[in-house]
């Protein structure tokens, strides 16, 4: 049978009986300093040990999950709900979580306008909307929230500095250019007046900001490549033809940008094929093949990529593609009456799978496919989704109109609407701030 063995005396540890009142001493003295430290800096030790929102990290995501991402929120919270039972999250859901491009248009009259359209100067006629009569401020108060993130605030002066000293050039079409002249809206009254000009020479517009030795231009080439639609003023062709091949004749004036963004969709959509030259614009005898829609545009994307493998430094250059931006000519297609389009419209649309039919689901696919292929960095902004929703961004009749309206034309407004281009202050300065959450959270 096992012995039952005594418990130590207390005279058996006799040296340990002396440091106990000094231990407990030192112990409540700890203690009590936490206990004050919690009281005063209490934020600060929640901020410590709080975990850290994967939402705010705007990191790099796949180019193109899929062509065409329509899936609601209520989705998007099941699957999240799942993932919290099972204690884990794949990596296509952690991206998904801060996919900046999905999400919903909220109201807000508290930061919307970024700018007001009377304070720059620097917008075309045809879309300052207000000083064309535009009644409405609505399209003006909206706001851009992703689902399961925040874009970070846009900081005019944060984007100077990274400007200092660089060259920065929008390149395609007058969406592009609408872009360009919304970024310079954003930046412009950080600048004084004597230190910034604006002058525009053939297809090349440049913003000086001179205390920053910095430029921001616009370079217009509606398909990247040469075409007989080049003419910055005059290029209204209804036969158009784009020579294959000829990216260098306007690369050459992009070879030291620092960053890039480039655009080009409207003007490859004809209703029929394209017309490719294969030779010059000079030769006496033109060999001109027809092309889909699809693969001409193909053929573009794969010369812009090749173009700036070629002549731009990754380690020098950022290069974005900006997608298709929507128009929005069939007001049936969100439930509107037949024969209307985005005339009237002050509101967005809330369907969150709604796509337009003005938007082809084709050339995402092919801008997809180019893209997954390819190994060049550069970094894609979808804006088509989102903008699809904006049915009442538009100028719609608000513009300058260069030839007069015919009386039948007046009779029915609708029949003039440009439902394609976007009034300023509005859409185009959400694409601004995606562009700078790249460019900053890359």
């Amino acid at each position: 049978m096992q012995k039952m063995m005594k418990p130590p005396s207390s005279s058996s540890f006799p040296s340990l009986l002396r440091v106990k009142p000094r231990l407990s001493s030192y112990l409540f003295t700890l203690l009590a300093f936490i206990l004050f430290a919690a009281i005063l800096y209490g934020h600060d030790f929640v901020f410590i040990f709080r975990p850290r929102l994967h939402s705010n990290d705007h990191t790099t995501q796949t180019l193109f999950s899929t062509p065409v991402d329509v899936r609601s929120s209520t989705t998007k919270k099941e699957n999240t709900e799942e993932n919290k039972t099972a204690g884990t999250k794949s990596k296509r859901e952690e991206e998904e979580e801060c996919d900046v491009f999905n999400g919903r248009w909220v109201r807000d009259e508290l930061t919307r306008p970024l700018y007001k359209e009377s304070e720059c100067p620097y917008i075309q006629p045809q879309l300052t909307c207000e000083e064309h009569g535009r009644p409405d401020k609505e399209y003006q108060r909206w706001r851009w929230q992703p689902h399961g993130c925040d874009l970070p605030t846009f900081s005019a002066r944060l984007m100077l500095e990274k400007l200092r000293g660089k060259r920065m050039m929008f390149i395609g079409d007058s969406l592009n250019r609408s872009q360009y002249a919304s970024l310079i809206c954003l930046l412009h009254q950080l600048i004084p007046e004597h230190a910034k000009s604006e002058e525009t020479l053939d297809s090349l517009t440049v913003f000086s900001a001179k205390e920053y030795n910095a430029t921001i231009e616009f370079y217009w080439a509606p398909f990247l490549l040469e075409s007989n639609s080049d003419n910055a003023v005059i290029h209204r062709v209804t036969d158009r033809i784009v020579r294959k091949g000829s990216i260098n004749t306007h690369g050459r004036h992009w070879k030291d940008a620092d960053i890039v963004v480039f655009n080009t969709y409207l003007w490859w959509i004809t209703g029929s094929k394209m017309k490719i030259l294969l030779g010059s614009f000079n030769d006496e005898v033109k060999e001109i093949i027809e092309m889909s829609t699809e693969d001409a545009y193909r053929m573009a994307i794969k010369s812009m990529l090749r173009w700036v493998r070629l002549n731009m430094d990754s380690n020098k250059t950022r290069v974005f593609f900006i997608s298709m931006s929507p128009s929005h000519a069939k007001s049936i297609e969100w439930g509107g009456e037949a024969g209307g389009n985005c005339y009237n419209e002050t509101t967005p649309i809330d369907d969150p799978t709604y796509w337009g039919s003005d938007s082809k689901k084709s050339i995402m696919q092919v801008i997809g496919e180019v893209f997954r292929k390819s190994k060049i960095p550069i970094t894609f902004l979808n804006i088509t989704q989102l903008s699809n929703y904006r049915k009442d961004a538009h100028t719609s009749i608000y513009k300058k109109q260069w030839n007069r309206l015919t009386p039948e034309q007046l009779a029915n407004p609708a029949s003039y609407a440009d439902c394609t281009h976007w009034c300023l202050p509005g859409l185009p300065d959400t694409w601004n701030e995606l562009l700078f959450a790249k460019l900053f959270y890359p």
